[in-house]
């Protein structure tokens, strides 16, 4: 998907004394957050995370920011700054150092300690990496950064003020304000307060749940849920949720020992997140109850922590619901809960592992049946209380389809906020004397990791994916004889995908001769517009016979 802005032109250099933002990523989306902060010639960069791939993106493994607009300016990154450690703020991480490796990374202890593991995997070394806690002020070049505690479904998260001499911006990140968080650290309003009074020209604030009404429901509301759930269980549990989401993973730790149960965790990120988290001191493990084994207890007494609550079809619950995993094999009267929400786009793939699970005989527990998730964003409420405590200048929504963006504006608006910015993926804002306003854009644009290949599939390409999978495809071979301009063999025309055997071509076979025949005859001996002809012949018979649009590869081959 291209983001082509032809209604705005290319922005202008920034003038002197300006700062300039561009979001590279997560405005109209879900995912793949990246904001680029541009002043004095220096450019800071907020998050770089990745958009999971839903099913119109076939073979597609991930989906980066496009790194266009700042490419030809790499040495002049002075910092990456990440929010925290969800995979749609740091999983694009790695593309963008392996342009420049030595890239400042800046973020907290479990931020950086959850990245650590990418960056091996990409084989990046040696890359220069600062951990911030909450209150921290560090400066990167003309940019100093403030760091505050924000309260996510993940710990360690910050947002950041970013001070320069145009103003100041201060950029939440991904948050809520959960009073009873699981780990005691709660959003801190009063340097929310302290900025405000000090003046906040640009606020960029979580859309996600500018939709929803009231306040998020706190973690801690969820627990009575999930202790019925084990309470009433008679044989063995499987929990699925983010291998992010080390509260959640504290909860069941703790359901485990209230009713004398073991938990094994399955799935490689599950393993690896929570070995970090417990030791960096994130995630509280009582002696005893974590085992390496998923049968070192009788299944009345086992709780499984799995991947792949999304409905990812190679993660561990979708390979139990299609009982294709090696390991663990459900059976009639297990409970499988999901401790998560639905990320918009995943509702198929996560009711397919639902039916399929049900299908075997667990009960299946999950959002819409108990209370049993809650998001870790800041509804409607939240949002309002924050900006009558900024009382910012100026709000650029940001994380969020389009529909969350203006919703959150809207509320900002409510306030008396002066100025609201509805930004997409490539806006060039600028922030002159105090005011925000749209300077032109970039054109960007989904950027595919495919296999090996970052950024070489494009929209085409997926577009004829999608018609393979749907309408099949026909190939039809021809050779030529370019000196006599004369049909030497052929055209042979074979179908896959199609219900009709290739007979059914029979009756068009000799239209197709006679169509290039008479292309020839004109004169005609170039193959791209041979293989047209051929094209257009069974183009039109597939639509008109077949009530069809196949896929038709055309070839000519000279002899």
């Amino acid at each position: 998907m291209s983001h082509m802005h032809t209604e705005l032109p290319t922005p202008p250099p920034l003038e002197a004394g300006a700062m300039r933002v561009v979001p590279l990523g997560g405005l109209g989306e879900i995912g793949r957050n990246m904001t680029v902060f541009e002043f004095d010639g220096k450019l800071l960069i907020v998050d770089c995370g990745v958009l999971f791939p839903e099913e119109h993106h076939p073979g597609v493994d991930l989906i980066l920011p496009d790194f266009g607009p700042i490419r030809e300016r790499l040495d002049d990154i002075v910092g990456l700054v990440l929010t925290h450690g969800h995979e749609d703020h740091i999983g694009g991480v790695p593309y963008l150092l392996r342009e420049r490796g030595d890239i400042p990374v800046i973020g907290s202890k479990l931020t950086l300690a959850l990245l650590a593991p990418k960056l091996k995997e990409h084989r990046l070394k040696d890359v220069p990496t600062y951990v911030v806690s909450e209150n921290d002020v560090q400066s990167f070049g003309p940019f100093e950064c403030e760091f505050v505690a924000v309260n996510h479904s993940i710990p360690d998260a910050l947002a950041v003020a970013i001070k320069t001499a145009a103003g100041v911006a201060l950029h939440t990140g991904d948050f809520k304000m959960d009073q009873l968080p699981l780990d005691g650290r709660i959003t801190d309003l009063r340097a929310f307060a302290r900025l405000g009074e000090a003046g906040v020209d640009l606020f960029l604030t979580d859309s996600t749940n500018s939709e929803v009404p009231g306040f998020t429901t706190a973690e801690k509301q969820i627990t009575p849920a999930i202790d019925a759930v084990f309470a009433r269980s008679k044989k063995r549990i499987i929990v699925a949720s983010f291998a992010s989401h080390i509260h959640r993973v504290q909860q069941v730790l703790d359901a485990a020992v209230k009713h004398n149960r073991k938990v094994a965790y399955v799935g490689r990120s599950m393993v690896r997140n929570m070995q970090i988290a417990r030791e960096l001191g994130y995630l509280n493990v009582p002696d005893g109850v974590v085992v390496d084994k998923i049968d070192a207890a009788p299944p009345e007494q086992m709780v499984l922590m799995s991947t792949g609550s999304q409905g990812e079809p190679m993660a561990a619950l979708s390979r139990i619901a299609n009982r294709t995993h090696p390991q663990v094999h459900l059976e009639p009267g297990d409970t499988v809960l999901l401790a998560s929400s639905l990320i918009p786009g995943n509702e198929n793939a996560i009711y397919r592992v639902i039916d399929g699970l049900t299908k075997i005989g667990a009960n299946v527990v999950h959002k819409g049946n108990a209370l049993v998730h809650v998001s870790g964003h800041a509804s409607a409420g939240e949002l309002l209380y924050c900006y009558n405590i900024v009382q910012p200048s100026n709000v650029m929504p940001v994380h969020g389809e389009i529909r969350h963006l203006h919703a959150n504006a809207a509320l900002a608006q409510q306030t008396g906020v002066p100025n609201t910015i509805i930004a997409e993926d490539g806006y060039a804002v600028d922030l002159v004397d105090g005011h925000a306003r749209i300077a032109g854009a970039y054109d960007v644009g989904y950027v595919y990791v495919d296999g090996s290949s970052i950024g070489d599939v494009t929209d085409s390409d997926l577009k004829d994916r999608r018609t393979l999978a749907a309408e099949g495809f026909i190939s039809v071979i021809a050779v030529i004889d370019s000196t006599t301009g004369k049909i030497v063999t052929g055209p042979e025309i074979h179908a896959r995908g199609l219900a009709e055997d290739d007979s059914v071509f029979d009756a068009i076979q000799p239209k197709v001769v006679a169509a290039l025949e008479e292309a020839l005859a004109d004169g005609a001996r170039d193959t791209a517009a041979l293989q047209q002809v051929m094209r257009r012949v069974l183009g039109s018979f597939a639509g008109r016979r077949l009530r069809r649009r196949p896929l038709i590869i055309p070839i000519v081959l000279e002899a």
